[in-house]
């Protein structure tokens, strides 16, 4: 396998803090989706996605940092559109083992989509720094990432360890508000703060 890290720092290197857009999972609904794994060992090479750090990206705004954005008219135009948001729930399913990350996939992908999409033309709209949006193509949260010693990660192994978890593994997130973060990372874990939510329509503002 190869580092998360060492492929995300050619553009995102360790400690620059970039905007980000999430939908976040409760910390329950988070450890009763990472509960399954808690017996499983993480080699050399992988680091576990702590409970309170799981989430599922909507946009990454890469070389985006807080300063460079008008946060106010961000928020306002999100905040306009999500209102037209009714809440839903994404269900996410058995983890797969990639070449940089363990993550499980969900569904819907049609309304998760139709919200990247509207955050990310938001997002671009709202400076006028240079900055690469990236948005997340599909729902999905990462159980493990790969850091130094990834070459040495058996990935058939890791696939036979999880496929010997013998009972459904399937967990849900139910979303009603989405999560404007400044993110960054320490070349093994992702960490962020919380900028401001934007509730969903019928959902008030905390």
């Amino acid at each position: 396998m190869e580092s998360f890290f060492e492929r995300v720092g050619r553009v995102w290197p360790a400690g620059r803090r970039d905007l980000h857009w999430h939908i976040l999972p409760t910390l329950a609904e988070a450890g009763a989706i990472a509960a399954p794994y808690k017996g499983l060992a993480a080699p050399r090479g992988l680091a576990s996605v702590p409970v309170d750090g799981m989430h599922c990206t909507l946009v990454h705004a890469v070389g985006l940092g807080i300063d460079d954005a008008d946060t106010d008219a961000l928020l306002k135009e999100v905040g306009d559109y999500a209102r037209s948001v009714e809440p839903f729930t994404l269900t996410f399913d058995r983890p797969a083992v990639g070449a940089v990350a363990v993550e499980i996939s969900g569904w819907p992908g049609r309304v998760f989509n139709g919200i990247v999409d509207a955050v990310t033309q938001a997002t671009a709209r709202s400076t006028g720094a240079a900055f690469k949006a990236a948005p997340s193509r599909y729902p999905h949260m990462s159980l493990a990432y790969t850091t130094d010693g990834a070459e040495d990660v058996d990935a058939v192994t890791l696939k036979a360890a999880l496929a010997d978890i013998e009972q459904p593994l399937s967990g849900t997130v139910f979303a009603d508000r989405i999560h404007l973060v400044e993110q960054w990372h320490d070349g093994r874990h992702i960490m962020w703060e919380p900028i401001a939510e934007v509730p969903l329509a019928g959902r008030p503002a905390d």
